[in-house]
């Protein structure tokens, strides 16, 4: 397999086959595609920053990472654009030789971050993403924002399986002063 530079992979030489050597590193990332594919996702184009730790053990090399950004999308209530903060971390080896025991391996002197930090930051995407915790959506009658027309009551609306119910009036003339005395069926001896 040839070698393809990728935003997401990082040079790891000074590390490599040194035990106990650690280097720290701050690299910004240009999200070559979208991350996500929901309401909200960290948009092509967008830069993530990663603040990585990279430390030679005796069969790899020990990554560490805390990757922040912005993702931008849509309220799942509302519709308006929002922009929502992103931050994850994780720790990976990545061995030498890949073999069952390891699923990351370092390949030409580089650790390939693409699947951790798309994994990651997927994960951590709310499903269902809203502009505020209480945001009350849009009018199912007219389409409008409840936060920007306060005015727009909801209306109540009737279940039309239970339309014919509505036709029955309560009795008024049930008090409940009167005593109800119950006749028994069989006389007693």
């Amino acid at each position: 397999m040839k070698f393809k530079k990728t935003p997401y992979k990082v040079d790891v030489r000074d590390v490599i086959n040194r035990p106990g050597t650690m280097y720290e590193r701050n690299i910004d990332i240009v999200v070559p595609n979208d991350l996500g594919e929901a309401l909200v996702a960290v948009k092509a184009g967008s830069t993530l920053e990663a603040d990585l730790r990279l430390e030679c053990i005796h069969e790899g090399i020990l990554v560490t990472a805390d990757v922040t950004g912005k993702a931008a999308g849509e309220c799942g209530r509302c519709l308006i654009d929002i922009e929502l903060p992103v931050r994850v971390h994780f720790v990976e080896l990545f061995a030498y030789a890949l073999d069952e025991a390891y699923e990351c391996a370092v390949q030409d002197d580089h650790v390939d971050l693409e699947p951790l930090i798309r994994d990651a930051v997927v994960l951590s995407l709310p499903f269902q993403p809203v502009c505020r915790r209480d945001c009350p959506g849009l009018d199912p009658e007219t389409g409008e924002r409840r936060a920007t027309s306060p005015e727009l009551e909801p209306s109540e609306v009737q279940d039309p399986r239970w339309s014919a119910l509505l036709e029955f009036q309560a009795s008024e003339s049930i008090s409940t002063d009167e005593h109800i005395h119950a006749v028994p069926d069989r006389e007693e001896k």
